[in-house]
């Protein structure tokens, strides 16, 4: 019985060793995972940062909020061009610091919205806040460069007084149809129109409504 005592032990602790040896290695293998893992999630992390910083989002555009409210901008971040400017010095404006675009009554003026992620092909309402001195006007209405054969109706809602901008605040809408995804819309001042107007904000509402924003 004593010779078989001491190999019994010694098996033992043979195997013991071998299974503490086999488990350390595990445990050393599975933190080597995990330092992987972590340096991968950091580097996937990074990635999409880096994108988003490369492609700034031009001022001029708008996206559709992930709830689906479709959305509105200040004209003075739009697009301007053909001597389209801004100004704040008529008060009363709804933009933010009260800074509108003017300068408009020139031929060739316009303001340019590209809005993104619109859900459907379909009716929409754009809205127009502007301003007007105390006389109906009207401008072009450019919807993905082709333009409507109904203007922008610049009328003198507010009954402003002759001459005077600050009286003169209202809004006015068009009837539009928009495709799924991007959109490019322009307001414009064209041979034939009556521009003198100061622009406001814009917003889009969907079907064909008369009120909104």
């Amino acid at each position: 019985g004593r010779g078989r005592g001491p190999n019994t032990k010694g098996l033992l602790i043979g195997a013991v060793a071998v299974v503490a040896a086999v488990v350390i290695g595990i445990g050393v293998a599975m933190m080597g995972d995990k330092s992987d893992d972590k340096g991968g999630d950091k580097a996937g992390g990074t990635t999409p940062t880096a994108t988003q910083s490369s492609q700034p989002t031009p001022s001029a555009s708008s996206s559709v909020a992930a709830d689906g409210e479709l959305p509105k901008i200040d004209a003075k971040a739009l697009l301007l061009g053909g001597g389209a400017t801004t100004d704040s010095s008529v008060k009363g404006a709804q933009a933010d610091g009260g800074v509108y675009v003017t300068n408009f009554n020139n031929v060739g003026a316009s303001v340019t919205w590209t809005v993104n992620g619109i859900p459907a092909d379909g009716k929409y309402t754009v809205f127009l806040g502007y301003g007007v001195p105390g006389k109906d006007g009207t401008a072009t209405l450019t919807v993905n460069g082709t333009p409507s054969t109904t203007p922008v109706n610049l009328k003198n809602w507010a009954n402003a007084p002759a001459g005077d901008y600050e009286k003169g605040w209202t809004k006015t809408f068009n009837y539009v149809q928009l495709n799924k995804g991007t959109n490019t819309i322009k307001i414009s001042c064209e041979q034939g129109n009556q521009c003198d107007a100061n622009l406001d904000q814009l917003w889009l509402e969907k079907g064909w409504v008369k009120s909104g924003g």
